[in-house]
């Protein structure tokens, strides 16, 4: 991820879409404005399928519903929008971001759960990560590992939501990995409907970004 590039403008800097409905800008750099580092590894606290539904089940018959917050974040490489995504294991893909701690807002939690998995850590004092509007919800309607896109008449009582929330980089920043997990720069072209490879949720990011017009600054 450290390929240095200059980037160019693309097509996407008007804010009109068709029959003249407006459409937001969203600014995004190149992969080569950034710096990537790395820190101590951070323990994972499920080993098997097993482990999380249990873990799950014991958080929410402590504190109910559980709520997770989730980034989408895009830099620019060979002129086309690439989203940031951390790999685990070698195998499994995740969109930055964790569980909200009990009365925790999404926007604190978020922001927290970036600088400790893209910071120095969740006391860091670099430049703060700018949370955006909320670009969709998925719910989980019991411990299992199915998902869906909106919440079905018959789920009373769901176990968990995942909100997704776009962040928007400045024009550079650090980011410092823990050891044990990959930072990854991935073409929407290469998520968008990708289920085997990367889920529902991140291949569906793709659709969610369809309202926006990218903006990439040459600098």
């Amino acid at each position: 991820m450290g390929d240095e590039r200059g980037g160019e403008a693309v097509d996407g800097n008007s804010s009109s879409g068709v029959g003249g409905n407006q459409r937001q800008v969203v600014d995004i750099y190149p992969l080569g404005c950034y710096y990537f580092g790395s820190k101590e590894a951070i323990p994972f606290k499920d080993e098997t399928l097993s482990d999380r539904v249990e873990r799950m089940k014991s958080n929410y018959a402590a504190h109910g519903l559980r709520t997770c917050v989730e980034a989408v974040i895009l830099v620019e490489l060979f002129k086309h929008p690439h989203l940031l995504l951390l790999q685990v294991r070698n195998s499994i893909f995740k969109l930055p971001g964790g569980r909200l701690r009990p009365a925790e807002s999404d926007i604190d939690g978020l922001k927290r759960k970036l600088s400790r998995k893209l910071s120095v850590g969740e006391e860091s004092n670099e430049i703060g990560w700018e949370v955006g509007e909320c670009l969709g919800m998925w719910w989980r309607h019991d411990f299992e590992t199915l998902l869906y896109p909106y919440l079905p008449p018959n789920m009373k009582r769901p176990k968990e939501c995942i909100k997704l929330f776009l962040v928007k980089l400045p024009m550079s920043r650090r980011f410092i990995v823990p050891k044990n997990l990959k930072l990854l720069a991935v073409p929407l072209c290469q998520v968008h409907e990708n289920h085997k490879t990367y889920g529902p949720i991140i291949s569906g990011v793709p659709q969610l970004l369809s309202k926006f017009s990218f903006n990439i600054i040459d600098t």
